[in-house]
């Protein structure tokens, strides 16, 4: 008997597919005081802009045929935010959302995000930590087994990365999403084979948070970072690792200063693993050195707003990373 987790199905919405700008290099160019890469950090070349062909919403992307589906990276696919439907808005709907997707075969990145809103509404019960791995490991052993020759990135981290809206992710390729809302770094490293057998082009990972929420010392923050890293590279060879700046937060207990100084820590293992480093830090810092409160909900968790900000850094990240393969730096 076939596992339901594992079913085929047509995932891709009906709404419309468009091309992202060309590369501004330029901008690009700026871009380069806050993402570090040393093997093209100092390279711009032009980058011919192609024609962007489209995208049948009727093909499978659960496929077993590696190539059948292929989506092409200038392809941004849009799944415009919901007007006056209800979305989750605690773990248990989410958890339930994504549980109902993941029985349907579709992938919940790609959903529309009211989906399955019958079902998860009336979600009360918080799923365990345990609970959240087992979804979570599911979702990406069904990746793995579709994935096909499709481009996909990977979110990896805590709450901040749970829910960071499937629409605003850069296009052109699968999402997975595997944050846990209260996971630590050494939580982070030890479900790393989780995803294992998927085959990502991109790794983006922003932990130490909750380290600091649960009083964890600057040096076991640092190690386990430093461990993701090397894990990461090591166990996807062919991805670009994107590791993220801890965010600045509003919350009293936790220094900003202490932040920023583990920032520059984490951009010295950066370049010493050989992986990328995202400054998102002063994107989100206001002129008292706390979080933007335009851009939280709560002082530490992002607003709508505040992922929107979040998303333009990752999609200069993404342009870098393109530009940087397609010239062989």
């Amino acid at each position: 008997m076939s596992d339901p987790y594992l079913l085929l199905a047509s995932l891709l919405p009906s709404g419309p597919i468009s091309a992202p700008p060309p590369v501004n290099l330029k901008a690009l160019e700026n871009f380069r005081l806050w993402f570090n890469n040393a093997a093209f950090a100092s390279q711009i070349s032009v980058v011919a802009q192609n024609s962007s062909p489209t995208v049948d919403p009727q093909q499978l992307e659960f496929s077993k045929t590696s190539g059948l589906n292929k989506i092409p990276r200038t392809n941004r696919i849009f799944i415009p935010a919901p007007v006056n439907k209800p979305t989750p808005v605690s773990g248990s709907q989410l958890y339930q959302q994504r549980k109902q997707a993941l029985k349907a075969g579709k992938l919940h990145t790609r959903l529309a995000p009211h989906s399955f809103g019958e079902i998860w509404s009336q979600a009360t019960k918080q799923p365990s930590y345990q609970e959240w791995k087992e979804l979570l490991k599911r979702e990406a052993q069904a990746l793995s087994r579709g994935q096909g020759s499709n481009r996909l990135g990977i979110l990896v981290g805590d709450s901040l990365s749970m829910w960071f809206p499937s629409e605003l992710l850069p296009g052109g390729k699968f999402w997975l999403n595997q944050g846990i809302s209260g996971e630590n770094s050494g939580q982070v490293l030890k479900r790393l084979g989780t995803f294992a057998a998927t085959r990502p082009d991109t790794i983006y990972v922003l932990a130490g948070i909750n380290d600091l929420r649960q009083g964890a010392t600057d040096d076991t923050i640092l190690s386990n970072i430093r461990s993701i890293s090397r894990r990461l590279k090591q166990s996807h060879p062919d991805a670009e690792i994107v590791v993220q700046s801890i965010l600045p937060t509003r919350n009293q207990a936790i220094s900003n200063s202490r932040i920023r100084n583990l920032n520059q820590s984490i951009i010295s293992i950066a370049q010493q693993e050989g992986v990328s480093y995202l400054n998102l830090y002063p994107l989100f810092l206001d002129q008292g050195g706390q979080m933007k409160p335009e851009l939280t909900t709560d002082g530490l968790h992002l607003n709508r707003q505040g992922y929107e900000v979040w998303q333009g850094a990752m999609e200069q990240a993404e342009s870098w990373i393109a530009l940087n393969r397609s010239t062989g730096y």
